[in-house]
């Protein structure tokens, strides 16, 4: 199943820079492992924030929250982070179904 991983990640006033940026790069190795292996299916930073957003192809809701719990950054600094997922459906299958409801 496909997922919309939506992430915005804080850092408290007390953390510098450097060591937010020091969790980041952990979690930017564990990401572009999971791409190579394919379950990630690509990834964007969004340009002058700091948000990410990634297209996650997982068996299960089950699969999906272990992993999302098992980052880097979460494990790290989970508290200042916010994930929204939004399950995908392929647009050509919804296209088929529509044309489907039109007979």
């Amino acid at each position: 199943m496909l997922y919309h991983a939506d992430f915005h990640f804080e850092y408290p006033a007390s953390m510098s820079q450097k060591d937010f940026f020091s969790i980041w790069a952990r979690e930017a190795e564990a990401a572009l492992g999971a791409k190579k292996a394919g379950v990630v299916i690509d990834i964007w930073k969004c340009a002058g924030s700091r948000r990410v957003i990634a297209i996650v192809n997982v068996d299960s809701l089950d699969a999906l929250d272990q992993m999302l719990l098992d980052l880097p950054i979460m494990k790290e600094h989970g508290q200042h982070v916010q994930i929204d997922v939004t399950p995908l459906r392929r647009y050509e299958d919804f296209a088929t179904d529509v044309k489907k409801r039109l007979e």
